[in-house]
């Protein structure tokens, strides 16, 4: 009797999830900052802290947000900024990357460098003055840190907000786990010319995010009013919104049991051979 209840046991361990699958997501798309506030301020309460969010190092696991409007101006269009910008200069635990050539944030008005990345018929701001995008690249990826640090993080809730998404399916956010295995994928909703896009997700059963990739339009930006083609859709961004970010935790990966288990039935198999031999 008890082989058998260990044998119904170890047969339910085998399927055991591998993967996390629940995100609650959170999206709005118009053509002013107005339209989209109250998706934003839903994320806010869902992620926590109020109106008030975490700046440099730890405040009490308070989210982070990102405005890019501290940036100043020797790190803004036409200068690069720095990937590690947001975990350094103003440490928030975020570290971007890029497959083009780097990043830009765009100049203020009354600057020698146009505002806007030189299309202002194009974009608008959500949090005035300044956008972000990469250069050479649609495609950003942010990684997280313990704020002010080098030690591996992750969150468990990302939102960034998509400016001038005009083309369906060509502008996205997704979420990677640890193992760097694809757990959330998103497009931004359709916002016309100049609109504004909010789309995000709060984790909801304990996933964990390791890396967000940001898919901006099909366009790239090269440099101030210069674009890759004069043909698609070009798409920028404004705020970035996360939960603070955590260490890394030494737990079981949940692909593991399935191994463990299958060594428990090699055990249980030699124990009914040598229970039978007796």
């Amino acid at each position: 009797m008890k082989l058998r209840i260990l044998s119904v046991f170890l047969a339910a361990l085998l399927l055991v999830p591998t993967a996390w699958a629940g995100f609650v997501t959170f999206e709005s798309a118009g053509a002013d900052p107005a339209s989209i506030t109250p998706t934003r301020d839903a994320f806010r309460t869902a992620v926590g802290g109020g109106t008030i969010a975490g700046a440099n190092g730890s405040f009490g696991g308070l989210r982070r947000e990102i405005n890019w409007d501290g940036v100043p101006n020797n790190l803004s269009d036409p200068n690069a900024l720095p990937a590690n910008f947001f975990n350094v200069n103003s440490p928030r635990g975020a570290v971007l990357s890029t497959p083009g050539t780097g990043f830009l944030v765009s100049a203020n008005a009354g600057l020698a460098t146009p505002a806007l990345f030189g299309f202002g018929s194009d974009f608008q701001s959500f949090s005035a003055q300044r956008l972000f995008t990469a250069v050479g690249s649609n495609i950003t990826d942010v990684l997280f840190y313990v704020p002010g640090t080098m030690t591996v993080a992750t969150t468990s809730a990302f939102a960034a907000i998509f400016v001038d998404v005009e083309v369906a399916a060509q502008t996205r956010i997704e979420f990677f786990d640890e193992s760097n295995s694809i757990i959330f994928s998103r497009d931004a909703l359709v916002a016309g010319n100049q609109g504004l896009s909010f789309v995000g997700a709060v984790a909801n059963a304990g996933e964990r995010i390791s890396r967000v990739r940001l898919t901006s339009g099909m366009n790239t930006l090269i440099s101030n009013g210069v674009l890759g083609n004069p043909n698609d859709d070009i798409v920028v961004m404004d705020d970035f919104l996360y939960a603070e970010p955590q260490a890394l935790q030494s737990v079981p990966e949940p692909s593991s049991f399935p191994l463990v288990a299958l060594g428990l039935l090699g055990c249980l198999a030699g124990l009914r051979r040598r229970h039978h031999s007796i």
